[in-house]
């Protein structure tokens, strides 16, 4: 055997020797991935356990920031013909109709807020039109809300109310998709505020606006929300319907 026929036997013998040892590792590595999607996905297959992981991601709903059995008995306190379910409603409305009149860029299908939420609305979707760009919400389900904050600040009053949303998002420029997907949901949060109105006319375009607690006629702060007189002088305190809450904000969180 002549020294160019030994060098290439050699040369043959390490590349099986490459190739056996990798192999080795490959059968490894993937006896290694298996038990680890086993593990963590109950299945060997990592490919399609990171695809249930994916799927159940779409599916399951976000939490929320469930406060309400801490903050309502404060808010009945103060707002004794408060009705939480009624409330609760109107907002998950305003948050439904919010985001149809951002898919159908038209301002006109928010069904109530004060004239900042209005022109938020307004603002995004001429921001969406100069842009080119169409953003759209789908097959929108509300799945929970729940009282996230309620706060009396410098005399005014305003509850947020937080709610677990699911739909199909998507955008499109020009009638190409820019983002997300016409066929698979999205989970999101949403928080909705709302703020206590005394005088509509005065205060609609005060941004946080709210009821300043005090009396009418001699300007002493009131007990709580529900007093029916002022505690100093007596005078009969009036009470303000469902009607007088409007709703200031919306956005995702």
């Amino acid at each position: 055997m002549n020294p160019g026929q030994l060098g290439t036997i050699i040369i043959l013998v390490l590349i099986l020797i490459v190739i056996g040892s990798g192999f080795v590792i490959y059968r490894r590595i993937r006896k290694k991935l298996r038990d680890f999607s086993n593990m963590v996905f109950g299945t060997p297959d990592l490919v399609q356990g990171l695809k249930s992981v994916e799927k159940e991601t779409e599916i399951t709903p976000k939490s929320v920031a469930a406060a309400t059995s801490l903050y309502l008995p404060n808010i009945m306190r103060d707002f004794p013909e408060f009705h939480y379910d009624e409330m609760k409603k109107r907002a998950e409305n305003v948050l439904v109709s919010f985001l149809c009149g951002v898919d159908g860029q038209n301002p006109e299908l928010l069904s109530e807020g004060t004239s900042e939420l209005r022109n938020k609305l307004k603002m995004r979707i001429d921001m969406h039109r100069q842009e080119g760009k169409e953003e759209h919400f789908r097959n929108i389900k509300i799945h929970r809300t729940e009282i996230r904050l309620y706060r009396r600040r410098q005399g005014r009053c305003s509850i947020i109310l937080q709610s677990a949303v699911q739909y199909n998002y998507f955008v499109d420029k020009g009638g190409v998709k820019m983002e997300g997907s016409r066929e698979r949901l999205k989970q999101s949060r949403y928080d909705v505020e709302m703020i206590y109105i005394q005088d509509r006319d005065v205060v609609e375009n005060l941004e946080d606006a709210g009821l300043a607690m005090n009396c009418p006629n001699c300007g002493a702060p009131l007990p709580g929300l529900g007093a029916k007189k002022c505690a100093y002088c007596d005078s009969p305190i009036v009470e303000f319907s469902l009607r007088t809450w409007s709703f200031s904000d919306v956005k995702e969180v």
